[in-house]
């Protein structure tokens, strides 16, 4: 099976505009990504962004890069149209968020053997939440699952809901999951669930994974014991610059 990973990197963003290209550590962070990237089992890497200010970029430390329509409501659709893009068909798409510039390769290896499983359409991670306030906020995603790791739902809110237990007995005596957002896809399914029209539960939990379960489709999960570092907002570059120090003195 040919797997292509697609960063998706646009360039507007309301709470850190320009994003992609943030230094850490003097590499913009796109480029961190594209090289944690390359680690891992992935056929082919490609950028796909809307402005030419971070193509060129890409372009400058060796990457592969499609100009893509700036209007797109999600990555995914932006993966969609990077994916029509490409002059080599591929068998499955592998959408890597462009703000973890220390993504795991072993995590993207792990999407990888999910997707190339016939029965699996779709693919994604999770963790083990171990902190109070990470399951409280609504900006972590939740996600509960059957017994063969199938999503079963998303959630903004902690879920399960541990009745007759004090909140703060939840983490002590249940088990919650966070999502982990890197998706796997077949380029067939890609390609079915960005002509779906946004549903009810997506549109209350501003979660785009709640459209595909609504439609019927399975989203096989598997579980990380990684951490992963996001970079949301100008403050949390500080924390990027500390874990690469961090991990330059380990390496001595």
């Amino acid at each position: 099976m040919n797997v292509v990973g697609i960063i998706p990197a646009r360039y507007a963003s309301t709470r850190f505009p320009g994003k992609p290209l943030a230094l850490i550590k003097g590499k913009p962070m796109i480029q961190r990504v594209c090289e944690q990237a390359w680690k891992s089992a992935l056929d082919a890497v490609v950028v796909a962004t809307d402005d030419v200010r971070i193509a060129d970029a890409v372009m400058g430390f060796g990457g592969q890069y499609v100009l893509t329509d700036p209007n797109h409501r999600s990555g995914t659709d932006r993966c969609r149209e990077a994916l029509s893009l490409l002059e080599k068909p591929y068998d499955a798409v592998v959408n890597i968020q462009g703000d973890e510039p220390f993504i795991d390769p072993a995590q993207i290896n792990q999407v990888i053997e999910l997707i190339s499983r016939d029965d699996v359409v779709l693919a994604s991670l999770a963790k083990r939440i171990e902190d109070e306030d990470e399951l409280l906020s609504p900006n972590t995603v939740k996600v509960v699952m059957d017994a063969e790791s199938n999503a079963l739902y998303f959630s903004r809110h902690p879920i399960p809901f541990m009745r007759n237990l004090d909140r703060d007995e939840w983490l002590k005596k249940g088990v919650f999951h966070k999502h982990i957002g890197i998706y796997a896809y077949k380029a067939e399914t890609l390609f079915q669930i960005a002509d779906m029209q946004p549903t009810a539960l997506e549109l209350a939990e501003s979660l785009e994974q709640l459209r595909w379960l609504e439609n019927g489709l399975r989203i096989q999960m598997g579980i990380t014991q990684v951490e992963n570092v996001s970079i949301d907002t100008p403050s949390d570059l500080q924390r990027a610059e500390q874990y690469v120090q961090n991990l330059n003195l380990n390496k001595r």
